[in-house]
């Protein structure tokens, strides 16, 4: 296989002695989580909030009377 100048490989084996196919199928499933957006919102999926955007964290919760209340109310969540 040639090289090019400046250019590092894709792929590494650090460890063993994979096989053709086994490198052929480690490549296959590499290519297709960069090319196919994993980790990425679909169309139809409403973009993610941050929690520190969450309005819903202005909103006090309900009062919970018992006993220990008084040091639970201290206490986040």
């Amino acid at each position: 296989m040639d090289d090019l100048p400046g250019q590092r490989p894709a792929l590494r084996v650090v460890r063993g002695s994979p096989d053709d196919a086994e490198l052929a199928a480690l490549t296959v499933v590499v290519a297709g989580l960069v090319s196919g957006g994993a980790g990425q919102p679909e169309e139809n999926d409403e973009p993610r909030r941050s929690r520190w955007a969450d309005r819903a964290t202005l909103v006090r919760q309900p009062l919970r009377p018992g006993p220990g209340a008084w040091k639970a109310s201290g206490l986040p969540g």
